[in-house]
């Protein structure tokens, strides 16, 4: 689909809502999209966003919009309040990413680790920041209620004085909306492998799961099916449950989701605080060779940039977003850090991929695998939103209208099936968690927000200084998405070591 550099205004009855994590311009729709509306017609607080209400001209939204000289919420009865945006944050950051940190603090070091995690964090709120500030900057300069991020940076473009990018502004969109695929759909892998690791362990321990879990007798392997059919026993599953289009119904699942992650989370850091080995067997610094995979896995983490601007946009107050954003993002970076350094201070060298593969085989903590799996289950068919908001209006909107559904849950299918087959060619939850990470969060996160803040505001006079921090920013990030990918891929080609027994607080020696 083209799309014009500049965006004319919407239309009454002619607007699609978009996710505003990037989805596909429709600002201006032909007619033989419009069958597509059903497809858009529902409200999700993380991923949509409203541009002009139904019941407004959009003159009246951008009279509203102006007198205010801020955000305009339209459709008040579903904007949050602080407290619901803080949730939601908190919500959107928390998943298989943090598990992975333990791991990613020993490809650091014990020192390392923490000191750098901190500064990715700071940095990666001061790119949030950014985008922000860049999308509150286009609003008010071409009155408009709402940009979402792939906006931002086409605008971004259109303002810079190089005529190339300019008259390629629209790139920008394309290129925020790919890196969102990638993203998105590279969660959805490591969610597949996730299950099926987690799920592997605890049949396959089954024979020897007691009630103590302070016994550090060797548990005897029970051989099951290896991992990737445990990935083929949850795809038709996994299906089935991105059919639900209806995202209200979804929303439950998030809910139990929520619960389920949340008391897991208790139940990891009741155990690994407890009797922890000590600490001066392990580097302070780790070889060099492995920091890229640390830093893979630590922005894959932290990458909840997508979700800023329509959490923004969703508030009844936005005055109030920076303040929730720092300190919602401070609780995600003090989880992050203390996780990541108990997890690792209680394992040492045999930690896992996932922490939760190395809890000690009793049922208590057995339960605890199973129970944020379910958690991990459900909130498969939110990541996947996003990039089924994107992909599947552009194929149903070229088919004849009785064929819409048909090809509505074909895609669906066959998307699920592609995440499917890449976690199969690539089994290992630390290698997939770490390229996904280098790949493409690191672009929305760290690459992205610097240089649209230097494209925005250079021709307003930005000054050097602010020229040379974005700069390194970018530059880092640059490197961190070569240099992580390279390690990822090597480690990837190398073969794997077979696994042998495990006691009750390793899972694979």
């Amino acid at each position: 689909m083209t799309m014009a550099a500049s965006a004319p205004e919407p239309t009454p009855g002619m607007e699609l809502k978009t996710p505003a994590t990037g989805g596909l311009s429709t600002n201006s729709v032909p007619t033989a999209t419009m069958s597509t509306q059903r497809l858009r017609n529902e409200d999700y607080a993380d991923y949509s966003s409203t541009d002009v209400s139904p019941d407004e001209s959009p003159s009246e939204g951008l009279n509203n919009f102006s007198s205010s000289g801020s955000y305009q919420r339209f459709g008040e009865s579903s904007s949050t309040t602080w407290f619901q945006t803080l949730i939601h944050l908190l919500k959107g950051n928390i998943g298989t990413g943090l598990l992975g940190l333990p791991l990613a603090v020993k490809n650091a070091g014990i020192l390392m680790g923490p000191l750098s995690l901190l500064v990715i964090g700071i940095v990666a709120v001061h790119c949030m920041g950014i985008l922000v500030k860049c999308a509150h900057h286009f609003c008010h300069r071409l009155n408009k209620p709402f940009v979402d991020y792939g906006e931002t940076v086409m605008y971004g473009l259109e303002s810079n004085p190089i005529s190339w990018l300019r008259n390629h502004a629209h790139w920008g969109r394309h290129t925020v909306d790919f890196f969102l695929i990638v993203t998105q759909l590279g969660f959805c892998c490591v969610y597949f492998v996730f299950l099926a690791d987690n799920f592997k362990q605890v049949i396959e321990a089954a024979n020897g799961t007691t009630n103590n879990c302070h016994n550090n007798e060797t548990v005897i392997l029970m051989p099951t099916m290896d991992s990737r059919l445990y990935m083929l026993t949850f795809l038709p599953f996994l299906v089935l449950l991105v059919f639900v289009r209806n995202l209200r119904v979804l929303s439950i699942f998030s809910l139990l989701a929520n619960i389920t992650m949340l008391v897991s989370l208790f139940m990891i850091y009741q155990f690994i605080v407890q009797g922890i080995p000590d600490p001066s067997r392990l580097p302070l610094v780790a070889p060099w060779k492995t920091y890229p995979l640390f830093f893979g896995t630590a922005i894959f983490a932290f990458e909840g940039i997508g979700m800023v601007l329509p959490l923004e946009n969703k508030m009844k107050d936005p005055r109030k977003f920076p303040v929730i954003l720092y300190v919602g993002m401070g609780i995600v970076t003090t989880l992050y850090i203390s996780l990541g350094c108990l997890g690792y201070l209680q394992f040492g060298a045999d930690i896992q991929g996932s922490i939760t593969l190395n809890l000690p085989n009793c049922w208590l903590y057995q339960s605890v695998k199973l129970l944020y799996s379910i958690g991990i289950f459900f909130t498969y068919a939110i990541q996947f939103f996003v990039p089924a908001e994107i992909i599947i209006p552009f194929f149903v909107s070229r088919v004849p209208e009785h064929w819409e559904l048909a090809v509505d849950l074909l895609v669906r299918t066959m998307l699920v099936c592609l995440t499917c087959i890449l976690a199969i060619l690539i089994p290992r939850l630390d290698l997939v968690i770490s390229l996904v990470g280098s790949v493409s969060s690191s672009a929305l996160a760290l690459i992205i927000p610097p240089l649209l803040e230097i494209t925005t505001y250079y021709s307003e006079g930005l000054s050097p200084l602010a020229i040379a921090k974005d700069a390194l920013i970018s530059i880092l990030g640059f490197v961190g998405f070569v240099v992580g990918t390279y390690e990822a891929l090597y480690e990837l080609i190398q073969p794997s070591p077979a696994p042998s027994f495990f006691n009750s607080t390793s899972a694979f020696a």
